[in-house]
């Protein structure tokens, strides 16, 4: 029964609760807001899951953290909900309408779902290699525990700056509002399964799909090491930039995650959301363990 949990842990929640959703908006034409709760209940079972199958148990420990966390969860995913109030605003300013409305609603979710993580993609690339987006991103990075709650830890700014790239580009192609409303519970729904502390083990669709197993290496401390595994949904981007990387027999525990060079980063709400505006001390890389770096070398 645990191999078997472990194994289809991943795709049953992310195809389960979204869906749920694409039923409830798309086939039902139920009140979007009804997917607040949704989200609740996703939460809760991530949370229990994490708790029955943990990856590492020192991870579902509080590290001082968890009320920060749930302060990054209520405003981010607040900021979400404005901007999908304000999906029909922008469609009614809009003199064109090239989204193909006419698709089943379960294609024009996948369209969006695609067009969403090439564009977070690319904006989270970025945000490593242009200094003001990665004193926003650091934040998210700051983080010494994986489990999927701290997915929606986000500095607000980033998260702004990660809707402009992913989403507004489908908005200025006319994206409906009930399909951006699933498409954003979807993506809140992939956070807690790239960030999760469940011990899965998807096999071959892991390889595809950007969760828990090859996001963890993208929060390593050490320097340009974490500059891997960018994906939201999909591996084939990181594939195409030449950014996969994983190392099946490593596992990951505090001592790999933060920001090697900042160890005092802030913890708490308020200053994490100063941090990017303030001058932090700054120290050496970290040197990177002996079994990481053999699977650099092999990745070559």
């Amino acid at each position: 029964m645990k191999e078997w949990m472990l194994r289809w842990y991943a795709p049953l929640f992310l195809f389960g609760f979204v869906g749920t959703a694409a039923w409830w908006v798309g086939d039902r034409h139920g009140p979007a807001l009804w997917l607040l709760p949704l989200l609740g209940l996703a939460v809760a079972l991530s949370f229990l899951a994490e708790r029955r199958w943990p990856y590492d148990p020192h991870f579902n420990q509080d590290h001082g953290d968890r009320a920060r966390d749930v302060a990054h969860a209520v405003v981010n995913e607040a900021l979400n909900l404005l901007s999908i109030a304000s999906v029909p605003l922008l469609a009614a300013w809009m003199p064109w309408q090239w989204w193909p409305t006419h698709w089943p609603f379960a294609l024009q979710l996948s369209l969006a779902v695609i067009g969403a993580d090439l564009g977070v993609t690319l904006m989270h690339y970025a945000s490593h290699r242009i200094g003001w987006l990665w004193r926003l991103h650091a934040v998210h990075h700051s983080v010494t525990r994986m489990y999927g709650f701290n997915g929606l830890m986000k500095h607000p700014l980033h998260q702004a700056v990660e809707a402009v790239g992913g989403v507004l580009p489908l908005l200025l192609l006319g994206l409906p509002y009930p399909v951006a409303a699933v498409l954003a519970f979807a993506i809140a729904i992939q956070l807690l399964l790239q960030h999760s502390n469940v011990d899965m083990r998807p096999g071959l669709l892991g390889r595809l799909m950007a969760w828990a197993p090859l996001h963890r290496f993208h929060h390593l401390r050490y320097g340009a090491a974490g500059d891997v595994n960018f994906g939201l949904f999909f591996t084939v981007w990181d594939r195409l930039l030449g950014t996969a990387f994983d190392a099946p027999g490593y596992r990951l525990g505090s001592r790999d995650l933060g920001i090697g060079t900042q160890p005092e980063y802030p913890r708490d709400y308020a200053g994490q959301l100063l941090a990017p505006f303030r001058a932090l001390p700054q120290g050496d890389v970290p040197a990177l363990p002996a079994e990481l770096l053999q699977a650099r070398v092999r990745r070559g």
